[in-house]
């Protein structure tokens, strides 16, 4: 148990360092027209995609709960607990931890589905 949180941390750097370049090459073509306000929000947004795929749909049988059917609120209230201990997880917990509150607001206005 304590060896697999090391490595946890480990392949969380270049994880969320792949997606961020993944999610901003995706908008690369789009990133003249854009603020540098939109792009922040949209790399925030883009590191989910590592895991629940730019779709929000997850992995195929990677085990990643949805996360294209919640609305910004309820994306919102899971990720704060998330970040307060509320809700267990494997790596969200660490994730949420590492933003704060005004940048969980903007992933989960991202995100979110919007009604």
């Amino acid at each position: 148990m304590t060896e697999t949180i090391p490595m946890r941390v480990k392949y969380l750097k270049p994880i969320l360092l792949a997606s961020t370049l993944i999610g901003l090459s995706q908008w690369s073509g789009l990133s003249l027209a854009q603020t540098a306000d939109q792009l922040y929000k949209r790399g925030l947004a883009a590191t989910c995609a590592n895991c629940h795929g730019t779709d929000g749909k997850g992995v195929v049988d990677g085990g990643m709960p949805l996360i294209n059917n919640l609305t910004s609120q309820e994306m919102l209230a899971k990720l704060k607990a998330y970040k307060s201990g509320a809700l267990e997880g494997t790596i969200m917990p660490q994730l949420a931890k590492g933003y704060t509150d005004e940048q969980l607001t903007t992933i989960a206005n991202q995100l979110g589905k919007k009604q």
